[in-house]
């Protein structure tokens, strides 16, 4: 399976390029978009999934037949192969997730009661939801509920599975457990996961694309990407009163407080200065490095796991 997008453009009313020339080809497995709040990924994850419109551009997919369908003509074919998890749902909070799961299925077309019985049971094991299947969707945790999304996704068994964003708030148990049931459905479908965090792709994603201001400015594997960096990522502890020399003077990729002194993170061929130490280079510094290409530092000052 193969899902090609050529040259995809999409400006709002109100003058936004959301997209600019987006040209990516994405096969099996999971594949991270990787970029920051207001990069354009929500627009394209959108987009693929028939629910807007670009100005310019074709998306096609080939499944594992071989058939290939064109994505901004055929949308119903698409829909019939598409699992879509939106950055923001809405629940009815009183439903029990069980009778909700039923008639969404019903929706789907699978009329035969028995045949629903068995599809509703299979997804809330395979989301890991079972014991909380009569549950009303209010007392769901926010991991739950992004499960339950999951689950609703999967109905008609879809080839095509996008999440925008599904881990954010997650707390740690919750993010694992989703993460996992996200790299199983990778292993035979297209799984788009649209993310600004990138402890998901790297932990994920065989393959991925950063994406800046609608622009896609990486293509390419998570560790062959980190691999080019190696002696190239340096670091040192400096005095806040010298962060703005040191911005001046090299290229900062990101700066982080760790018991209240900044430790800046620097891409340099050799030993930029005094006091520098070479370190391994981590994914996060192939992003800062794509993202410093406007000239923007990334000032991160909380724990890489947070």
């Amino acid at each position: 399976m193969k899902l090609q997008i050529n040259g995809v453009s999409k400006t709002y009313p109100n003058g936004t390029c959301a997209l600019s020339d987006v040209t990516l080809e994405i096969p099996t497995g999971l594949y991270g978009l990787l970029g920051p709040n207001g990069a354009g990924k929500s627009t394209l994850m959108r987009t693929i999934a028939t629910l807007q419109e670009p100005d310019a551009g074709e998306i096609e997919l080939t499944d594992g037949n071989g058939t290939v369908v064109n994505v901004l003509n055929e949308k119903e074919a698409v829909r019939r192969r598409l699992g879509y998890l939106p950055q923001s749902f809405g629940m009815y909070p009183d439903a029990k997730a069980e009778s909700l799961l039923d008639h969404f299925a019903v929706l789907k077309g699978v009329s035969d009661a028995s045949e629903r019985e068995r599809i509703v049971d299979a997804l809330f094991e395979r989301t890991n939801l079972d014991d909380a299947r009569t549950q009303k969707l209010d007392s769901y945790s926010g991991g739950m509920k992004q499960r339950f999304g999951i689950a609703i996704a999967l109905l008609g068994d879809p080839k095509l599975i996008i999440v925008d964003e599904p881990t954010a708030g997650l707390d740690p148990a919750e993010r694992t457990r989703f993460l996992n049931l996200l790299s199983e459905l990778g292993e035979d479908s297209i799984v788009i996961l649209s993310t600004h965090i990138v402890k998901d792709v790297r932990e994920l994603c065989s393959h991925m694309a950063i994406i800046r201001k609608g622009e896609i400015v990486f293509t390419g594997r998570p560790m062959a990407a980190v691999d080019a960096l190696e002696g190239k990522i340096w670091e040192n502890t400096v005095a806040r009163e010298d962060l703005d020399t040191y911005e001046d003077e090299h290229n900062v990729l990101s700066t982080k407080l760790v018991a209240g002194k900044p430790i800046v993170r620097v891409h340099a061929d050799s030993r930029p200065d005094e006091g520098f130490e070479q370190v391994m280079p981590e994914l996060e510094d192939v992003y800062f490095l794509r993202m410093k290409a406007d000239g923007t530092t990334i000032n991160n000052p909380v724990p890489e796991a947070a």
